[in-house]
């Protein structure tokens, strides 16, 4: 089948299709056309000449964002496989002028105002017809997938074929469509063919018609059909437009990846791309690939079931009647043979093969706000390097590189760049070290873009940004927050802002629970400044006078009637307070005297919730400071009868709860057994209502630890009382002779394990 004898050459493709890839260089090598028009916007036309560049590797996108304001973005995303991007290659190693000529980014833009984030002429919106499902079931395919890949990608361009024949093909069917659908749903695409007609018709005063035209297949009988200039400028008249800059930007294959949102992307563009760069057969070079990886995850894989997956896939294929085998017969061959029948290998196979984490690179000479240009010089000068790939950063502030890197992913968080999240780390829980997750996302130059405006650089822009979301914040919260941030970024020139807004916020503040909630913020941020070396002296002052504030409304406000969810919201904050009393009290040691007071005055006050009496007990027996014998009083009071089931309970959800309170238990039986005595005494319809409380207490515990507290339990009901002696290896009081016996010893292995922890920098 031959084109038609007159206008120019439209191969109609579909984006990021390797078939359609090759299908087009072949037919441009045929036809030698004296120019080349491709769908994209016409502002990336001063940008064509960085593809030829050797810095440039797809796959890569085209950004366009109106100037004054970044988030408004669209991105046309290009790999080595997309049609468009093998038209534009060619043209250029051929001298041959190519432009673009979609609706202009300009005009995009300003009509989707109200939907930043859009990706391009393909951006994923309610869609009333999908061509290629309609045309797959006309040809009776379910998936649509495997008919596209029956007709044009297993379809070779030899010499025997007729490289135009297939494009021919799809415009008779898309044609078919268009008279059936009309528009398919996407009335702004009559608008974008109009503009496309005009662009083909300036096309036509200097080339003549030969010229060629690569766009989406769906556009070619548009394109193709008559339409007058006069009507194609009504369509075009009155579009809103705002002012646009363009650039590279480096993409993913996972983003090109249909499920990471992008609206004309493909399940598989590791897939597509082997099969555009497979010399020949490349079903046999792809399970070579996932043999290679199964056996770096140290999995048994030899050349043996390499070559049984082949003969699988293709017996697969054979019986379903399709050419080759495809993405669906290689997997399941993958999954029998070299997996085992198991899902889990070949998840991983999808994630790192049939996706891929391949990150595009741009040439320095591509054009980017100064910020960018700021983080990639310090991307490189730290080693740094921008991967689509998740991997973990262990970190050691001590060392200087190290430290700057930190200050780097810190400061880039606080201009909303996402580069790197913290984790917890692995190799210990020091102050001097900090685990991070890299991921680099596309978006993310979008985000560099936005952030450009608070500077130039990394360090001024993030101090900037700083001052700005300090007078900005409403909450105390917020402030200490973000004092934290500013000490994790080393952004000193930043502290006076801040500072000024937390003392603001900190006079004016008069509800507790918000005062108790910036507390720990705030201490840790002067431990933070202790370990960086970052003079953070200033916050002392408000800190200390938070905390007085604290002690003070504390008491009252706990006894005001508070309901359950009151009730839990200050149990969590008397833990921060807690914390961050420990970490203050270096500096003022009388806090910790005070702080106490204040928890023995909730501990015996009965207005307060059982749940925060209960607590207050348990952190002044960690800290040493309520004897035994006084905790069980306490105890035994609030599982009094006189007390009510619920409020028990909430004591000893209190008491109990969190890190440690099981072992507490195993270990004291007097207590175990007030909790014991108090549970049998409950009446059944009270116990029912208090059930979920106390699973929720006893069901955090360690499996070790239940079980242990269970065996206990399992005594007579005689060994279980507060006055009982207790079992073997316990006792209801301090041994001092049995303690003296191993003083020394303890004595030893503190020693070792302190000089240790400030070998490596943990505590203070």
């Amino acid at each position: 089948m031959s084109p038609p004898a007159a206008g120019p050459l439209l191969l109609g493709v579909r984006h990021h299709g390797p078939g359609s890839a090759r299908a087009v260089r072949a037919a441009l090598d045929r036809a030698r056309p004296k120019a080349v028009l491709i769908e994209g916007p016409p502002e990336g036309d001063a940008l064509l000449p960085l593809a030829a560049e050797p810095g440039m590797r797809p796959p890569v996108a085209l950004l366009a964002h109106a100037a004054d304001d970044p988030a408004r973005a669209a991105f046309w995303p290009l790999a080595a496989f997309s049609p468009e991007w093998a038209a534009l290659r060619w043209a250029q190693a051929r001298d041959v002028p190519v432009r673009f000529i979609d609706l202009p980014a300009a005009h995009a833009l300003a009509a989707r105002e109200e939907e930043p984030g859009a990706t391009g002429e393909h951006a994923a919106g309610p869609v009333a017809v999908d061509p290629l499902a309609v045309l797959a079931e006309t040809a009776g395919y379910e998936d649509p997938e495997h008919w596209w890949e029956d007709v044009v990608e297993h379809r070779g361009t030899g010499e025997a074929r007729d490289p135009l024949a297939v494009f021919e093909a799809l415009a008779e069917a898309m044609g078919a469509l268009r008279e059936t659908y009309g528009d398919g749903g996407r009335g702004r695409d009559l608008v974008r063919e109009a503009h496309m007609r005009q662009r083909m018709r300036a096309a036509r005063r200097e080339f003549g018609d030969d010229y060629a035209v690569v766009c989406g297949a769906w556009h070619v009988p548009a394109l193709r059909a008559r339409s007058t200039v006069a009507a194609d400028r009504a369509l075009l008249t009155g579009l809103p437009k705002v002012k646009v800059e363009t650039t590279w930007v480096p993409w993913s294959h996972r983003r090109l990846a249909r499920a990471g949102g992008y609206g004309a992307g493909v399940a598989s563009p590791g897939w597509y791309a082997h099969l555009f760069a497979a010399p020949d057969r490349p079903v046999e070079r792809w399970l070579t690939k996932v043999a290679g990886l199964l056996r770096e995850e140290d999995r048994q894989v030899s050349s043996a079931h390499v070559i049984e997956a082949v003969r699988l896939a293709e017996t697969l294929a054979a019986v379903r009647g399709r050419p080759l085998p495809g993405l669906t017969e290689t997997l399941e061959a993958v999954r029998a043979v070299m997996c085992d029948g198991s899902d889990v290998p070949l998840a991983l196979v999808e994630d790192r093969l049939v996706v891929g984490d391949v990150l595009g690179e741009v040439p320095d000479a591509a054009p980017v706000v100064p910020l960018q240009r700021d983080l990639t010089r310090r991307q490189r000068t730290l080693r740094l390097k921008p991967e689509a790939q998740r991997r973990d950063l262990e970190l050691d502030l001590r060392k200087e590189s190290d430290a700057a890197k930190s200050l780097l992913l810190h400061r880039l968080r606080l201009l909303g760049i996402d580069w790197g999240t913290p984790t917890a780390s692995r190799s210990g829980t020091g102050t001097f070290r900090e685990t991070w997750r890299l991921c680099w996302e596309p978006e993310l130059s979008v985000r560099v873009a936005e952030a450009g405006i608070w500077g130039t650089t990394v360090p001024g822009a993030a101090t900037a940004r700083a001052e700005a979301d300090a007078a900005a914040a409403r909450e105390l919260g917020e402030v200490t927050a973000l004092a934290e941030r500013c000490l994790l970024a080393g952004l000193s020139q930043a502290l006076p802002a801040v500072l000024r807004a937390l003392a603001d916020r900190a006079a004016l503040d008069t509800d507790v629970a918000r005062l108790a909630g910036a507390l720990p913020a705030l201490a840790r941020a002067l431990r933070y400044g202790d370990v960086r070396g970052t003079d953070a002296a200033a916050l002392g002052t408000v800190a200390a006078g938070l905390a007085e504030r604290i002690c003070v409304a504390l008491p009252p406000a706990c006894a005001a009637g508070l309901d359950a969810d009151g009730a839990a919201e200050l149990r969590g904050h008397l833990d921060g307070v807690h914390g961050a009393v420990g970490l203050l009290a270096d500096a003022d040691p009388g806090l910790r005297e005070r702080w106490s007071a204040v928890l023995r005055t909730l501990a015996g006050r009965e207005t307060v919730p059982g749940a925060l009496r209960g607590r207050a007990a348990r952190l002044l027996l960690d800290d040493g400071r309520l004897p035994p014998g006084e905790t069980a009083r306490l105890m035994g009071l609030a599982l009094s009868p006189a007390a009510s089931p619920a409020d028990a309970a909430g004591w000893i959800e209190g008491f109990a709860g969190g890190a440690g309170g099981g072992t507490l238990l195993v270990h004291d039986e007097r207590l175990l057994g007030l909790i014991d005595a108090w549970l049998v005494s409950v009446l059944e319809g009270a116990f029912i209502d208090v059930l979920p409380l106390l699973r929720r207490t006893f069901g955090a515990y360690e499996p070790g630890v239940r079980r242990t507290l269970g065996e206990l339990a399992r005594r007579v009901p005689g060994a279980r009382t507060a006055s009982t002696a207790a079992p073997a290896g316990f006792a209801p009081d301090l041994d001092p002779v049995r303690a003296d016996a191993v003083a020394d010893l303890a004595r030893l292995l503190l020693g070792a394990a302190g000089a240790h922890a400030q070998r490596e920098g943990i505590g203070r």
